[in-house]
C-alpha cells in the first residue's frame, strides 16, 4: 500500500486463482448489484428522521456504511500503490521510468496511467484512468472513471500530502465522489500517515445515496526493514460517519486496530464500533474465517445474540 517494491505480474496469479471465472463473475456481480439496488430502495423508506432504529434496519443500515468506507478505502489503496511506485522511480540521477508493476497486478492492463510532468520534479499529477465503460479489473472489481492524484512530493518523504479526487468515478457500479488527502507524518523512522475523506458521497442506480467522511491514522507495524512490500502490513485506526437523507446517522470508531496487508486487497483483523441511531453494532474483519484474506466480515448486534455476515467491496 505504501513502501513500493517491484512485483512482477506473474506473483499476482496466486490470488487470481481464487477468484471467479470471468463469465461466471459477471453474472454473480450483476446479481449482488440487482439485489443491492432493491433492497436499498426498499429500506430507504422504512425509518424516518428522528425515529428509533429497528435491528433489522439498524444492521442493513450499518452494512450500508462499512461498504461506504471500504470503497474510499479502495482508492486509497489504488492511488498510494500508484504513488509510491511513482515516487521511488524518480531516481536522484535524472532516470524517470513508474512502471506501475505493483499497480498493475492490481488493477489489470485496462486503465490508462498518466503522470504529469513525466519526470522526477513535484508537484505532479498521476491519472487513472478505467475509462468511460466499466473495466472488470484483475482484481475482480467494476471499475470505470478515473481517480487523479496530485503530489506534492514523493509519497513516502515525510511531509508529503496526496490529493486523490474522483472524476466520474464507480466502484462496482455505485457512483463514489469526494476528496481525501493522505499526509505523510512519519518520524524517527517510523511510517506514519493520516488519511481523510471531506465531501465524500456515495449514490446508487437508483437514486438512493448518503453522504461520507473520515479520519484515520496508519502505522506500519511490519515490512518496513525489507525491499519487497509484500511482507508490509499496517495499523489503521480512526473514526467516520455516514449519513443518510432521511436523518439516519451511522458512525465508525475503530474499536481495535485495524490490519491491513499489502498482499490482501481488505482489511482481515481488527473490530469496528458502529453506531446508528440509537443502536450500537460491532463489525469484525477477521471473522468468519480467522483473518483470511477475503471480502468478509462478522456484523453483530444484540450484545452478539444476532449476526450477520457482509461482503466489502
Amino acid at each position: 500500500m505504501f513502501q513500493s517494491c517491484v512485483i512482477q505480474l506473474t506473483n499476482f496469479k496466486s490470488i487470481a486463482m481464487k477468484f471467479l471465472s470471468l463469465s461466471h463473475l459477471r453474472i454473480l456481480l450483476f446479481a449482488m448489484f440487482i439485489s443491492l439496488v432493491f433492497y436499498s430502495c426498499k429500506k430507504e423508506g422504512s425509518v424516518g428522521s428522528g425515529q428509533s432504529v429497528s435491528e433489522q434496519d439498524a444492521a442493513s443500515y450499518a452494512e450500508e456504511g462499512s461498504q461506504a468506507s471500504a470503497s474510499y478505502d479502495d482508492v486509497e489503496d489504488v492511488s498510494m500503490m500508484a504513488a509510491s511506485e511513482e515516487s521511488v522511480n524518480a531516481a536522484p540521477n535524472g532516470r524517470y521510468y513508474p512502471l506501475f508493476d505493483i499497480l498493475r497486478a492490481r488493477i489489470g492492463l485496462n486503465a490508462t496511467i498518466t503522470v504529469s510532468p513525466n519526470d522526477s520534479t513535484y508537484p505532479k499529477t498521476i491519472t487513472i484512468d478505467f475509462g468511460s465503460a466499466v473495466s472488470v479489473c484483475a482484481d475482480n472489481k467494476l471499475r470505470k472513471g478515473s481517480i487523479i492524484i496530485y503530489l506534492t512530493g514523493p509519497i513516502l518523504r515525510s511531509g508529503s500530502v496526496m490529493t486523490i479526487t474522483l472524476q466520474d468515478f464507480y466502484l462496482n457500479g455505485v457512483h463514489i465522489e469526494g476528496t481525501k488527502t493522505i499526509s505523510n507524518l512519519s518520524e524517527n523512522g517510523a511510517i506514519k500517515f493520516k488519511a481523510q475523506v471531506a465531501g465524500g458521497k456515495v449514490t446508487y442506480p437508483n437514486g438512493h445515496g448518503y453522504t461520507h467522511e473520515g479520519l484515520k491514522y496508519i502505522n506500519q507495524v511490519a515490512g518496513a526493514d525489507t525491499k519487497t512490500c509484500i511482507d508490509d502490513v499496517f495499523h489503521i485506526e480512526g473514526t467516520g460517519k455516514t449519513e443518510f437523507s432521511n436523518g439516519v446517522t451511522i458512525t465508525h470508531t475503530t474499536q481495535t486496530a485495524l490490519v491491513k496487508k499489502i498482499a490482501c486487497p481488505w482489511i482481515t483483523e481488527g473490530v469496528m464500533k458502529i453506531t446508528v441511531n440509537d443502536r450500537v453494532l460491532l463489525l469484525d474483519y477477521s471473522a468468519p474465517n480467522n483473518g483470511d484474506c477475503d471480502n468478509k466480515a462478522l456484523l453483530t448486534w444484540n450484545a452478539g445474540a444476532s449476526s450477520k455476515i457482509i461482503l466489502l467491496p
